[in-house]
């Protein structure tokens, strides 16, 4: 069927809620009127329909447009039908993924358990110009070479997500989905300029572009909105164009912010085409203070383990407040829902545990970082919070510096005799003459979480020294220093 023409200011964008309970209740009512239940579903996902299920979970949170999607996507979906294929974009204006990224990633993956196709399509040509979604100013021009790095960069941590679902979280038996990793810069900058106005302009109206919340907040502003801008939706349009003809793409996942583009890419292949697609948008995740997380926000929490480890990672998940962590164990998590139910309820009779905390770090670190990642974050935090010198001793050096990121590596010389106090005054710890005496007296040193206080006791090998001639000095709160002992005699740490 045709889809109907856009016009600027008419169309709505309705919440999932209310349409979404109507397909709940018409599944119910078609099962009863053919007397024989839906041939029932091997993954929970599918339960009530993708689409209700993953509202449920608060995961799908607008659809457009909202007619053809109750009466056609719903029936796409379906188990049994074939499958659809779905893409979600991700520009390279960094060379990791971050937190904020990990719900359109999270509505692939549910896509893929569903049995559909998924695309991550890394914007590499997109990048370039900037998405003015949500920003009150100009991006700074990313250069082509960054862009390139960055999209690598992206295009790596998306196959560890993807990796790591399938290794340790999809348990086999139905049918998972293909994943397909793509790049607009493969076709984009191969396209002429007048080529593509041609192909495009004519399709998309100046009077529906203005009206985008994004471009009237930033022509209100003193600084106004460039050329590159402005036609970023309609790029972002045509890429929905090109998936949806090489690889019959029909729907597209974004974020909230993003649902101005997702409109224009609807009305392009809707017009080009004469076919039906559709747009599913997830929240956005924002910061105690409502502020979205991301890199231009300033406070990202990044995927790539060289800009934040696993142990930050996972101590990000554990702080979050009780009022919002049963939200994250549906987002974020694959677990099913009354199991999040379950342990909430055991959360209620034991909240000093925070069980819901650990349970949703564990399950997103072992995502992000699989398996060896959930663990060096756990002895990281068992090292750093339960002061564990097992802890401390399993971990590599990687692992101290990547803990302790701002603690000083101090590569030191070992000769026996070495006192504590010349342990600190070598590294710099405690100042020369009483006032450094006076600190470790007072009892402000630690080594390897053990207070010390004779300034005059000897090192001792497995005590002061772990077996792999590290040491962690710790001067008040939060002043910490990692020793890596050289040329210790043998004697000395046999």
């Amino acid at each position: 069927m045709a889809a109907p023409a856009l016009r600027a200011g008419q169309r709505r964008v309705v919440a999932l809620g209310a349409r979404l309970a109507r397909f709940a209740a018409f599944e119910g009512r078609r099962q009863k009127l053919h007397e024989q239940p839906l041939e029932p579903p091997t993954k929970p996902a599918t339960r009530l329909g993708l689409l209700a299920a993953q509202h449920e979970r608060g995961l799908f949170q607008e659809i457009f447009p909202p007619q053809a999607a109750e009466e056609q996507l719903v029936e796409l979906l379906e188990p049994g039908r074939p499958p659809v294929t779905v893409y979600c974009g991700f520009d390279p204006t960094a060379d990791s993924l971050h937190v904020g990224h990990l719900l359109t990633v999270a509505g692939l993956l549910h896509f893929q358990r569903a049995g559909h196709n998924v695309i991550a399509l890394v914007g590499g040509a997109t990048a370039r110009l900037g998405d003015p979604s949500g920003r009150t100013k100009e991006r700074a021009p990313l250069p082509e070479e960054r862009a390139r790095e960055n999209a690598e960069g992206l295009r790596e941590g998306l196959r560890r997500l993807f990796d790591h679902h399938r290794e340790l979280f999809w348990a086999g038996g139905a049918r998972l989905g293909e994943f397909t990793l793509l790049d607009n810069a493969s076709w984009l900058e191969r396209e002429p300029v007048v080529g593509f106005l041609g192909a495009v302009g004519g399709h998309l109206r100046m009077g529906t572009l203005l009206s985008r919340q994004s471009c009237r907040a930033r022509l209100g502003t003193p600084e106004g909105m460039g050329l590159a801008e402005f036609l970023y939706p309609a790029l972002q349009a045509y890429d929905f164009l090109h998936l949806h003809r090489r690889h019959g793409c029909r729907v597209q996942l974004g974020g909230a912010d993003q649902m101005g583009n997702i409109m224009s890419g609807y009305e392009l292949v809707s017009k080009v085409t004469g076919e039906d697609v559709f747009g599913i948008t997830v929240p956005l995740i924002t910061s105690t203070t409502g502020n979205k997380l991301g890199k231009s926000a300033g406070n990202a929490v990044w995927l790539n383990k060289n800009r934040t480890s696993p142990f930050e990672l996972y101590q990000f998940f554990v702080r979050q407040p009780d009022s919002i962590v049963k939200r994250y164990l549906q987002l974020f998590t694959f677990l099913p829902l009354p199991e999040i139910s379950h342990i909430m309820e055991m959360h209620a009779q034991e909240p000093e545990k925070r069980g819901p905390q650990k349970r949703l770090a564990a399950e997103v670190t072992k995502l992000v970082h699989g398996k060896e990642g959930l663990e060096s974050a756990k002895r990281c935090t068992r090292a750093l919070y339960y002061s564990n010198i097992a802890a401390l001793e399993s971990m590599s050096d990687l692992e101290l510096q990547e803990l302790f990121r701002e603690a000083p590596y101090i590569e030191m010389l070992y000769e026996p005799g070495t006192t504590v106090l010349d342990l600190c005054r070598k590294a710099g710890a405690v100042a020369d003459g009483p006032k450094g005496h006076l600190d470790i007296t007072s009892g402000g040193v630690h080594i390897n979480h053990m207070q010390v206080t004779n300034p005059d006791a000897v090192l001792i090998a497995g005590q002061h020294i772990l077996n792999k001639g590290l040491s962690l000095l710790r001067v008040g709160k939060r002043n910490y220093y990692i020793i890596k002992w050289l040329q210790l005699l043998q004697e000395e740490t046999s």
